[in-house]
């Protein structure tokens, strides 16, 4: 329900790195959040298309990103919508700010009719290219957050969005042959956006 997905939202919005919570209401069948402000830009300000990050400002961003994310899964939430637009790197102290949680996308999708049931929902939420395929199948995990952030990683080491790099046929991540990094940085980010969340 809205209501546990916003207090969802207030838990989280205890960190200082996710908005806080400051009102949520029903009215006339549409569901209000008002949350904190954040000054900053949000991630794809700094992904330009063709423009390749080095490898030790991927590590901090990987790092800064997972930092967060780390507080969210100790709560057992997946965030689902992880991409460049919801991360903001907020403009007083340079740090990221997740925002835009798809739990609470999940319960505004819902239509319902004038007797108050549900008549369509849309199930999958997420965005194309950062999505693994368990959450494509309306199964998300930790991992799927896990898999989004090494897309971002890979995003900004090639300068390329992430489905220039995903096998249509087999949902292998195909992305050595675009970029070198170091053995190390190249494990991780294989482990991230394995196909198999195992």
């Amino acid at each position: 329900s809205f209501t546990r997905e916003a207090t969802t939202l207030q838990r989280l919005g205890t960190h200082n790195q996710i908005p806080r919570l400051l009102a949520f209401f029903e009215e006339n069948s549409e569901f209000f959040l008002v949350q904190e402000f954040i000054d900053g830009n949000n991630l794809r300000a700094e992904l330009s298309l063709g423009k390749r990050g080095n490898e030790n400002q991927v590590i901090f961003l990987i790092r800064d990103i997972l930092e967060v994310l780390q507080f969210v899964h100790q709560q057992g939430v997946i965030h689902r919508d992880l991409k460049p637009e919801n991360i903001i790197r907020r403009k007083t102290d340079g740090k990221i700010v997740l925002i835009d949680f798809g739990a609470v996308k999940e319960v505004s999708t819902q239509v319902f009719n004038t007797q108050g049931d549900v008549v369509s929902t849309t199930y999958i939420i997420g965005t194309p290219g950062y999505m693994p395929v368990e959450q494509l199948r309306q199964n998300p995990m930790l991992s799927s957050d896990i898999y989004a952030v090494g897309m971002i990683a890979l995003e900004a080491l090639t300068g390329s969005y992430p489905t220039d790099f995903v096998d249509s046929y087999t949902g292998q991540v195909m992305w050595r042959n675009r970029v070198r990094v170091r053995s190390d940085l190249m494990s991780c980010l294989d482990k991230m956006v394995a196909y198999h969340p195992d």
